[in-house]
């Protein structure tokens, strides 16, 4: 990677300006300070949200310096100087990558006081910032049953149920808890058929889209470019009961396109900084990113990374998700599929400090056998956790279909996260990613590809401290059973440590049997539903009862 003024120039002025096919060169130019800002930090409000101001004060973040804009005096003398088409600013570092038809423009700033250091970044061929074009989606052949509607069983999540319940996320839904009031930032290729696809529906018309943003064509088009944001979107904001539940159905969302196709630079790891600032300043909660880079083919391959540059602080993107969660954010990065392969490792930014890194395995907690290898770098264990990636479901445009890949294990993750948040506003990132890597089932005895394992949800709430919470059954109170008061439905969470049977037996005060049950039980926590009939106000009694447990419950009927 080139870096300072000295090497940047050297072999720059070898490039020629061919009008016809108008090429760009991309320059990072870095300043020395913020000079002549009219911006205070005695008056946040000027360049962050309330939203953003808050959830700083509630994780006990101040604002500083490196939440000021870039200056304007300063940007407004490079583009005068270098007649540059701007492609963004990081007012984190200090920087902007300008877009230059004629790269010898760049030595108007050589002797510039402000200018701290240019670096030769990216060469696109036709140039940049051109209109995006819509494309078709590409689904699986899948099938699928579409199951009658009853919520916490796969009735109500549809094919999403297996991938939801593994982590024990269903929970989180059961106790109201859908993401409501949090926002998900997701960074990805494009959104294509996002505003028009069923799944979506209720995202859209509730206006629980907030934000929206092409940072490649620079535009706010982001229904364009690939499916690939499309279907990791929805793992998360996907809501159609009865066929495909995703993990925050009720999350509020802004969705920002950083991959520019054709090529691999390291301008889409500016974009990855750019959208973070966007989503700080908006307010997000939660940062997640289904992309990563190892290798890039323009300007050319010695701009490609080595194992040694991925040790969570040096790359751009790397240091975007380590800023990001020093603002308050979770940052849910990607591992990549780049195991067994000639890279083997996890990607950027999947190896910041900072992020919790998702691996992908299948619903037998077996890895994907392409699932990114950690630890990163400065051996720090990556991925953290990870989630269903291998045929996991997801949807586009049409019905639901499975696809494998750690792209949509992360977002998975990262809508169980809002949830999480919702015990709390209070809780750090630090805190969240904590909670989830010791519930996770490898906590213990982690590896290089699992990580610490694959999470439970309900552990981490537990771990987390939440008070005033519905008790997770134990050993001592093994099943549980709500709402209570009840209408005529019942929903049961029961905790086996072995497999077996469970019998439910519901009685009046009297001991009249009104409903009973018998069916298999599989070890671990799981759920179930009842339907009873039209009962009397007043008092009943539930028996559950397994080889070696019973348990009574009392319930009041409303």
């Amino acid at each position: 990677m080139c870096r300072g003024v000295v090497l940047c120039f050297v072999g720059l002025l070898i490039f020629s300006v061919t009008a016809i096919a108008q090429p760009q060169y991309g320059f990072r130019i870095s300043f020395t300070d913020k000079g002549g800002t009219t911006h205070s930090l005695s008056n946040p409000l000027g360049f962050l949200s309330q939203r953003a101001i808050d959830r700083r004060t509630a994780q006990g973040i101040a604002v500083d310096s490196t939440d000021l804009p870039v200056s304007a005096d300063y940007m407004d003398s490079v583009l005068t100087l270098t007649g540059a088409k701007l492609h963004m600013t990081s007012k984190w570092f200090n920087y902007t990558v300008i877009l230059l038809y004629d790269s010898s423009k760049i030595l108007t700033l050589q002797s510039k006081p402000f200018i701290k250091g240019i670096e030769y970044m990216a060469y696109y061929p036709a140039g940049l910032h051109k209109p995006a074009k819509n494309t078709q989606p590409t689904a699986g052949n899948d099938t699928f049953k579409l199951p009658l509607k009853t919520t916490g069983t796969d009735a109500y999540y549809g094919v999403t149920y297996l991938q939801n319940s593994i982590v024990c996320g269903d929970y989180l839904h059961d106790i109201g808890w859908k993401g409501q009031g949090k926002i998900i930032a997701v960074l990805d290729e494009g959104f294509a058929n996002v505003n028009t696809a069923p799944a979506f529906d209720s995202m859209i018309q509730s206006g629980r889209l907030i934000d929206q943003y092409n940072f490649g064509d620079a535009s706010t088009n982001v229904f364009a470019n690939g499916m690939h944001g499309t279907t990791s979107l929805s793992t998360m904001a996907g809501n159609l009961p009865g066929t495909y539940v995703g993990t925050a159905p009720y999350a509020e969302y802004a969705l920002y396109t950083t991959e520019i196709g054709g090529s691999e630079q390291h301008l889409e790891m500016d974009n990855i900084m750019a959208a973070s600032e966007r989503a700080d300043s908006l307010g997000a909660d939660v940062i997640t990113i289904s992309l990563g880079y190892d290798v890039f083919n323009l300007p050319d391959l010695s701009y490609s990374l080595k194992y040694a540059d991925i040790d969570g602080k040096t790359t751009i993107a790397a240091r975007a998700a380590n800023t990001a969660t020093s603002k308050g954010i979770l940052f849910v990065a990607s591992a990549g599929n780049e195991g067994g392969g000639t890279w083997n490792y996890i990607l950027t930014p999947g190896d910041a400090d900072s992020a919790i890194t998702i691996g992908a395995v299948g619903l037998d907690k077996v890895p994907a056998p392409n699932s990114g290898y950690g630890p990163n770098a400065a051996g720090h264990i990556k991925p953290d956790v990870c989630m269903v990636g291998v045929r996991a479901y997801v949807m586009s445009s049409g019905a639901p279909y499975t696809s494998s890949g750690t792209s949509w294990a992360t977002p998975q993750l990262a809508g169980w996260a809002a949830c999480l948040m919702q015990a709390s506003g209070n809780f750090t990132p630090y805190e969240i990613r904590t909670a989830i890597q010791k519930s996770a089932n490898l906590y213990n005895n982690p590896g290089n590809q699992l990580g610490y394992g694959v999470p439970n949800f309900c552990y981490a709430l537990e771990l987390l401290n939440v008070k005033k919470l519905p008790k997770l059954p134990n050993a001592n109170e093994w099943i549980t059973a709500g709402p209570n008061p009840f209408n005529n439905k019942l929903s049961l969470r029961a905790y086996n440590e072995k497999k077996g049977t469970l019998e439910i037996v519901v009685t009046d005060i009297s001991g009249k049997v009104i409903y009973s049950e018998t069916s298999p039980a599989d070890s671990g926590l799981q759920s179930l539903s009842i339907d009873l009939p039209d009962l009397a106000r007043g008092v009943y009694f539930l028996k559950a009862s397994t080889e070696d447990k019973r348990q009574v419950l009392k319930l009041l009927k409303d």
